[in-house]
């Protein structure tokens, strides 16, 4: 087994983007760090940390590791809790996309956690894409993903449109702007394959992981975009089929939990279900 001392230093490095603020993170220097993160990368036998002008990012294997160290560490973290003989506090990793994690989801998680005593909710925000992988590498206990297709232990219709804005119009431009997700946003992807299949000109116009961002991009006239039907805002108007962008299918939002799932982790999953359920409710 790897020392969860330099396993640990290898999560704070990944996790604050580089050695200085990790050493911060562990009170310890940053020659320490520096130094076991080589002793890890030697009883690995692989490099684990690309070095950037911009601070750090694993590698391949780094990304492999980075999972496991997590899981290990909680573990030694519940054991101490055990043997300490207070109360063992629990752990609930929680993944879910960026565009639900303010004011949808935030106040079920809020009264969720209050009312568990002894629960640590850890929430994490991001792309789709990037939280199934995280999912599978073991960081999750619980995910709610955007996806094509069925999957998941619960799953609902995720109804799209085409979005413009309502006093600066984008979409008789020429070729059209468009505002998206970065890669790997299952949404910009979506827009590129069903333009090119009515072999309609687009060029990318703005590009932010926020959906505020982009709801804002669309409204103020930089683009239009392909967003969820609840995230319409005053400023924005949805287009039709008569309008001439093609009719999107629905893509599937999807909760997934492990099969050995606690207790805990089952009620949660039953909050967050029956919040999705008054999110994608037809109007």
């Amino acid at each position: 087994m790897y020392d969860p001392l330099l396993l640990r230093s290898f999560v704070a490095v990944v996790e604050s983007g580089g050695f200085t603020r990790a050493a911060q993170a562990l009170h310890l220097t940053q020659s320490t760090v520096s130094q076991q993160l080589r002793r890890l990368e030697e009883e690995v036998g692989q490099r684990l940390l690309e070095r950037e002008p911009g601070g750090v990012r694993p590698t391949q294997a780094g990304e492999r590791l980075l999972g496991y160290a997590r899981r290990l560490l909680q573990l030694g973290d519940e054991a101490r809790a055990a043997m300490s003989g207070g109360d063992r506090e629990e752990i609930v990793r929680l993944g879910v996309p960026e565009d639900l994690a303010g004011a949808a989801l935030t106040p079920v998680l809020s009264a969720f956690a209050r009312h568990r005593g002894g629960l640590r909710l850890e929430v994490t925000s991001g792309l789709s894409g990037a939280l199934s992988a995280g999912y599978e590498r073991g960081e999750f206990d619980v995910v709610l993903v955007k996806q094509r297709g069925a999957g998941g232990v619960r799953s609902w219709p995720e109804r799209l449109a085409w979005i413009d804005s309502r006093d600066h119009p984008c979409l008789s431009l020429d070729p059209l702007p468009l505002a998206v997700f970065p890669v790997g946003g299952l949404y910009r992807e979506e827009m590129f394959q069903a333009l090119d299949a009515k072999q309609r000109g687009w060029r990318i116009a703005y590009s932010s992981g926020s959906l505020a961002s982009l709801q804002a991009a669309v409204a103020d006239g930089l683009g239009i975009s392909l967003l969820p039907l609840r995230a319409v805002r005053a400023g924005h108007r949805v287009l039709e089929p008569r309008d001439g962008l093609p009719v999107m299918r629905p893509l599937r939002l999807a909760l997934h939990h492990r099969t050995e799932a606690s207790a805990t982790v089952l009620a949660l999953v039953d909050k967050l279900a029956r919040r999705c359920e008054q999110l994608t409710a037809p109007d």
